[in-house]
This record gives C-alpha cells, structure tokens and sequence, in this order.
C-alpha cells in the first residue's frame, strides 16, 4: 500500500491493551487509564481480524504494544496466531520488560523475533522515580532472559529528559558495546499540554554532540522495517544507537506506519486527532469492508504532524491508550 505522498505502508502497530503495570509519568497518570468493561476492548479474534485483513493488503511487519501487552491474559497463544498468518514478515512486540523474566521463553517459541524494551534510566532510584515505582532489577533479568531464550539483544527504547536522566546517556551508549543492545534515543514528546514542557526538551542533534564527543561512530544501514531513528554504531560493537527526533526533526516523509488501539480506533499518525472506529466492521466481520476502510486510512495518513519546539496542536491523550 502507498499513501498519497508515495509513502509505502508495510508497518502496523497494534495494541493489545491499553493497561499498564507501571505508571511513566510522560505516558499515563499515576492513576492509571480509565477503568472501561471488556467488551470495550477488541477480543483476541477481533484483533487477528484486523492483523490479517492488513497483511492481506500489503503490511509485512507487525508490532504488539499496549499500554504493556504482557499483562493481558492469552498473549502467548494470540501471538502464535499472529506469526502464522501468510505473508506476516515480522513479528515484534514492545514491553516495559517487567514480566520478561518468566515470559521470555513462551514469547520466543510463539515466534516473536524481535523484542523492545521500554528503560529510561539505568539507576535504580531514577527508574523508580521515572516510571512511579518501577523495580529496575527485573527489567535488568528481563533482558538477560530474552538472550537466554533465544532472542538478540532487546532494543531498548529510552525517553531523553533533560534533567532527569540526560546524565546517563553515554550509560545506554555503553550498553551497545557491553551487552550489544541497540538502543534508541527518543526527543521528549508532549502527549498533554503541559506548560513548559520544553524543559525536559533535549534534541537529537545535541544527543549525538554529546555521544560523539566520547565515541566515533558509523552509520548504519537500516533494514526495510525499521522504524523512524537515525541509526549509527560504535565500530566493533553488537549494537547500535539510534536517534528518534520527533520534535526537532521532522521524519514523517519515511513513515511507513498504521496503528490501531486497543478499543479498535485506528489512525494514521499517532500525532493526528483523526481516527476511525473499526468497531462496525468487526462486530459483525466484515472483512471486506475492513480491507476498504484500511485503504482510507492509509490514503488520509497526512503529510506530517505538527509538533515543533514552540509547541502542539493535536488533542491531549495518553501514549498507553493510542499504543505509542
């Protein structure tokens, strides 16, 4: 599929659940999302539904996300049908790495093949602060036990906060030599408006000053379902660094993206206040209908969002119900 700006859309990020067993102060309130009935949530069938529908028109990558999507009942076995379905290329799946340890193992043999983890500080304390009470050990033994069940080394995803834990980036470069992770750098985003949320603002340009002052670095050539980061390597080591600039530098020309909700909203872009509700053509299927409504929306996906340092237009919500 291609969008109406030539951009080929082969990339789907569905999320499984929009609850959280951590409470990242950037992503959801303290409180957690709103309490909502299961039939509000998309059943395991509604979502193989829609995963299908859009294989069938031209995704070859999807990636489970919530909220945390380890916390709901029957992952492993919906995953094992994901993997299954003809033409599905790659599997992956984003988790904040606290239930890794003990579900390593069952997420390997459903066929995931690549794994994200969520970890913004490397420093019990800053971790515990960060994501409201996080235990840093287990995501820690989460990462080991993905390798030892098979998995390369976890992506690790870390929010850059100025004043938080920008201290510790050159920590997480370390990481790509140590433990050969790659890890991504992300620009702070504001999902709320927040006043004076540029404090926490740190670019990507300056988060490459500060790693290139330390370390030489190489580009590296990323595959054909990577995401949107600039990526770059230390030479010699297993993993590579990527940078994530969604504020200060625009990457909406490569995006090659979809999503879905957990209550089966679907947009184009996670910054858009545009959504379609796929609920009618679920309940009852209707797969045709589904495959035409999909088109839409990759034909509507704008040109770009419209974040800059200076500030937001889009609708508040939170990361945990949209699946960022």
């Amino acid at each position: 599929m291609r969008d109406l700006y030539g951009r080929r859309i082969n990339y789907l990020r569905l999320s499984v659940t929009d609850r959280c067993n951590m409470r990242c102060f950037y992503c959801m309130p303290a409180e957690g999302v709103e309490k909502i009935g299961h039939d509000a949530v998309l059943s395991f069938e509604e979502l193989y539904l829609i995963a299908e529908t859009a294989v069938g028109l031209g995704i070859e990558k999807i990636r489970i996300t919530g909220g945390e999507p380890l916390v709901r009942a029957g992952i492993t076995p919906f995953l094992a049908q994901l993997f299954a379905i003809p033409g599905l290329r790659h599997l992956a799946l984003t988790t904040n790495g606290l239930l890794l340890e003990q579900m390593a193992g069952e997420l390997f043999k459903a066929g995931v093949q690549r794994l994200n983890v969520s970890l913004d500080s490397l420093k019990p304390a800053a971790f515990a602060e960060i994501t409201r009470g996080g235990d840093l050990a287990r995501v820690l033994a989460g990462l080991d036990a993905a390798e030892a069940a098979g998995f390369p080394p976890p992506k690790i995803n870390v929010v850059i906060m100025r004043g938080i834990n920008d201290n510790e980036i050159l920590d997480f470069v370390e990481m790509t030599r140590t433990r050969g992770n790659s890890v991504r750098f992300i620009e702070y985003m504001p999902v709320v408006k927040e006043e004076g949320w540029q404090r926490y603002s740190i670019s990507g340009e300056e988060i490459m000053e500060r790693i290139a002052a330390h370390y030489p670095l190489e580009t590296v050539d990323k595959g054909s379902y990577a995401g949107p980061s600039r990526d770059f390597r230390i030479p010699e080591a297993r993993g590579s660094i990527g940078i994530i600039t969604a504020v200060s530098g625009h990457f909406c020309s490569e995006c090659n993206r979809i999503r879905v909700t957990a209550r089966g909203q679907a947009k184009g872009c996670l910054f858009s206040d545009e959504k379609t509700d796929l609920a009618p053509f679920l309940r009852p299927p209707d797969r045709d209908g589904l495959a035409q409504v999909l088109r839409k929306i990759v034909s509507a996906k704008p040109e770009g969002h419209g974040i800059t340092c200076e500030g937001y237009a889009h609708a508040n919500f939170t990361m945990a119900q949209v699946g960022g």
